[in-house]
């Protein structure tokens, strides 16, 4: 029997069903700051931040990282709509590291042809696949 204080969760990507399920709660990082989401929550709409999210299911906890999307919350269903969405294992650490060192390097430039939104958020999504990396 499904517990009752579960909700229905699917995040979604471009690209595929990341992860469908039921959970317990459900933490993240949003424009407004760090949240997490129970059943019954307030019905609302939040912008993604770059962060790890959690999903809190069956006394366990999957973690993974997302970059940058939109939350649906109704009072028994969450959808994220997520740009990206990457397990841990699907992290080269590597890469981020290489990816962190480019957006900084674009940053401290001073270059007046280099977008430093851009920069910074490249410099953001490396450091949460980094993060997300440790969790392996």
């Amino acid at each position: 029997m499904a517990d009752e204080r579960n909700f229905e969760l699917q995040i979604i990507t471009p690209d595929r069903v990341f992860w469908s399920g039921e959970a317990f709660m459900l933490e993240l990082n949003t424009s407004e700051g760090e949240v997490g989401i129970y059943k019954r929550h307030i019905p609302m709409t939040m912008i993604i931040e770059p962060g790890i999210l959690k999903i809190h299911k069956d006394g366990e906890l999957l973690e993974a990282a997302v970059h940058a999307g939109f939350i649906e919350i109704l009072q028994d269903k969450i959808t994220v709509m997520a740009e990206i969405a990457e397990w841990p294992d699907e992290i080269d650490a590597n890469r981020a590291h290489e990816a962190e060192q480019r957006a900084l390097r674009r940053i401290q430039a001073h270059d007046p042809k280099i977008d430093i939104s851009r920069a910074e958020i490249a410099l953001r999504k490396a450091l949460v696949r980094q993060k997300a990396a440790q969790l392996k």
